[in-house]
Protein backbone atom coordinates (compact mmCIF):
# COMPACT_ATOMS: atom_id res chain seq x y z
CA UNK A 1 0.00 0.00 0.00
CA UNK A 2 0.86 3.52 -0.84
CA UNK A 3 0.35 5.80 1.10
CA UNK A 4 0.75 10.25 1.03
CA UNK A 5 1.61 12.33 3.87
CA UNK A 6 1.54 15.76 4.44
CA UNK A 7 1.43 18.23 7.22
CA UNK A 8 1.50 21.99 7.57
CA UNK A 9 4.14 23.45 9.95
CA UNK A 10 1.74 22.89 13.12
CA UNK A 11 1.33 19.35 12.21
CA UNK A 12 5.11 18.24 11.31
CA UNK A 13 5.66 17.68 14.63
CA UNK A 14 3.72 14.44 14.42
CA UNK A 15 4.36 13.75 10.95
CA UNK A 16 7.67 13.47 11.63
CA UNK A 17 6.61 10.83 14.33
CA UNK A 18 4.51 8.96 12.11
CA UNK A 19 6.98 9.13 9.22
CA UNK A 20 8.95 6.87 11.34
CA UNK A 21 6.52 4.34 12.51
CA UNK A 22 5.05 3.98 9.11
CA UNK A 23 8.38 3.34 7.51
CA UNK A 24 9.49 0.63 10.02
CA UNK A 25 6.39 -1.20 9.24
CA UNK A 26 7.41 -1.45 5.88
CA UNK A 27 4.77 1.06 4.18
CA UNK A 28 5.26 2.96 0.59
CA UNK A 29 5.51 6.35 1.75
CA UNK A 30 5.06 9.46 -0.37
CA UNK A 31 5.99 12.49 2.13
CA UNK A 32 4.21 16.09 0.34
CA UNK A 33 5.79 18.02 3.15
CA UNK A 34 6.38 20.49 5.00
CA UNK A 35 9.93 19.52 5.19
CA UNK A 36 10.70 22.16 7.81
CA UNK A 37 8.85 24.18 10.42
CA UNK A 38 8.06 27.57 8.94
CA UNK A 39 5.62 29.00 10.90
CA UNK A 40 3.95 30.66 6.90
CA UNK A 41 3.70 27.56 5.30
CA UNK A 42 -0.44 27.32 4.46
CA UNK A 43 -1.98 24.22 5.02
CA UNK A 44 -3.82 24.44 1.86
CA UNK A 45 -0.16 24.47 0.22
CA UNK A 46 0.76 21.16 1.85
CA UNK A 47 -2.78 19.01 1.28
CA UNK A 48 -3.21 20.21 -2.02
CA UNK A 49 -0.73 18.37 -3.49
CA UNK A 50 -1.64 15.19 -1.50
CA UNK A 51 -5.27 15.65 -2.33
CA UNK A 52 -3.83 15.95 -6.25
CA UNK A 53 -2.06 12.52 -6.00
CA UNK A 54 -4.54 10.87 -4.31
CA UNK A 55 -7.24 11.92 -6.56
CA UNK A 56 -5.14 10.90 -9.59
CA UNK A 57 -4.54 7.40 -7.54
CA UNK A 58 -1.02 8.02 -6.98
CA UNK A 59 -1.27 6.79 -3.66
CA UNK A 60 -3.87 4.67 -2.18
CA UNK A 61 -4.73 6.04 1.31
CA UNK A 62 -3.60 9.70 2.66
CA UNK A 63 -2.78 11.23 5.70
CA UNK A 64 -2.88 14.97 6.76
CA UNK A 65 -2.48 16.87 9.71
CA UNK A 66 -2.82 20.15 10.82
CA UNK A 67 -3.09 21.98 13.78
CA UNK A 68 -6.67 21.19 14.70
CA UNK A 69 -7.22 18.69 11.79
CA UNK A 70 -9.91 20.94 10.24
CA UNK A 71 -8.19 22.89 7.50
CA UNK A 72 -6.91 20.36 5.52
CA UNK A 73 -9.91 17.89 5.65
CA UNK A 74 -11.97 21.07 4.07
CA UNK A 75 -8.69 21.40 1.28
CA UNK A 76 -8.78 17.75 0.94
CA UNK A 77 -12.58 17.76 0.02
CA UNK A 78 -12.68 20.32 -2.86
CA UNK A 79 -10.91 17.32 -5.13
CA UNK A 80 -12.80 14.92 -6.98
CA UNK A 81 -12.29 11.24 -5.44
CA UNK A 82 -11.08 12.29 -2.21
CA UNK A 83 -13.03 11.44 0.61
CA UNK A 84 -11.63 12.87 4.02
CA UNK A 85 -12.65 12.73 7.20
CA UNK A 86 -11.61 14.85 10.41
CA UNK A 87 -11.18 12.18 13.11
CA UNK A 88 -10.39 12.10 16.84
CA UNK A 89 -10.97 8.87 18.11
CA UNK A 90 -10.26 5.26 16.51
CA UNK A 91 -14.22 3.91 15.42
CA UNK A 92 -14.77 6.67 13.14
CA UNK A 93 -11.04 5.46 11.77
CA UNK A 94 -11.74 2.46 10.93
CA UNK A 95 -15.55 2.99 10.34
CA UNK A 96 -15.28 5.68 7.87
CA UNK A 97 -13.53 3.14 5.51
CA UNK A 98 -15.12 0.48 6.13
CA UNK A 99 -19.20 2.20 5.52
CA UNK A 100 -17.65 5.14 3.75
CA UNK A 101 -14.41 3.79 1.64
CA UNK A 102 -12.64 7.07 3.50
CA UNK A 103 -9.55 7.18 1.81
CA UNK A 104 -7.51 9.98 3.65
CA UNK A 105 -7.65 10.60 7.28
CA UNK A 106 -7.10 14.41 9.25
CA UNK A 107 -5.45 14.86 12.39
CA UNK A 108 -4.97 17.68 14.60
CA UNK A 109 -1.72 17.61 15.68
CA UNK A 110 -2.18 20.11 18.05
CA UNK A 111 -5.04 18.54 20.13
CA UNK A 112 -4.35 14.92 20.05
CA UNK A 113 -1.40 12.92 21.44
CA UNK A 114 0.76 11.19 19.82
CA UNK A 115 -0.26 8.00 21.03
CA UNK A 116 -3.92 8.10 20.19
CA UNK A 117 -2.63 9.77 16.66
CA UNK A 118 -0.97 6.53 16.09
CA UNK A 119 -3.79 4.48 16.87
CA UNK A 120 -6.09 6.67 15.32
CA UNK A 121 -3.71 6.13 12.05
CA UNK A 122 -3.82 2.31 12.57
CA UNK A 123 -7.49 1.83 12.66
CA UNK A 124 -7.51 4.04 9.30
CA UNK A 125 -4.91 1.60 7.32
CA UNK A 126 -5.76 -1.48 8.58
CA UNK A 127 -9.67 -1.01 7.78
CA UNK A 128 -11.34 -1.92 4.13
CA UNK A 129 -14.24 -0.73 2.43
CA UNK A 130 -16.75 -3.53 3.35
CA UNK A 131 -18.81 -4.72 -0.19
CA UNK A 132 -22.26 -4.78 1.80
CA UNK A 133 -25.20 -3.48 -0.55
CA UNK A 134 -26.01 -0.74 1.19
CA UNK A 135 -22.47 0.98 1.83
CA UNK A 136 -21.84 0.37 -2.09
CA UNK A 137 -25.50 2.14 -2.47
CA UNK A 138 -24.74 5.30 -0.08
CA UNK A 139 -20.86 5.67 -2.09
CA UNK A 140 -22.53 5.19 -5.31
CA UNK A 141 -24.91 8.29 -4.34
CA UNK A 142 -21.93 9.91 -3.25
CA UNK A 143 -19.42 9.12 -6.31
CA UNK A 144 -23.01 10.77 -7.97
CA UNK A 145 -22.31 14.03 -6.36
CA UNK A 146 -19.19 14.56 -6.87
CA UNK A 147 -19.85 13.79 -10.65
CA UNK A 148 -22.34 16.66 -10.98
CA UNK A 149 -20.63 18.76 -8.95
CA UNK A 150 -16.82 18.49 -10.06
CA UNK A 151 -17.44 18.96 -14.22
Amino acid sequence: MKIGIAADHAGLEQKEKLLELLKNKNFEIQDFGAFEYKSDDDYPDVVTPLAKALSAHKVDKAIAVCGSGVGVSIVANKFPGVRAALISETYSAHQGVEHDDMNMICVGGRVLGTSLILEIIWAFLNAEFQQDERFVRRLDKVLEIEKKNFK
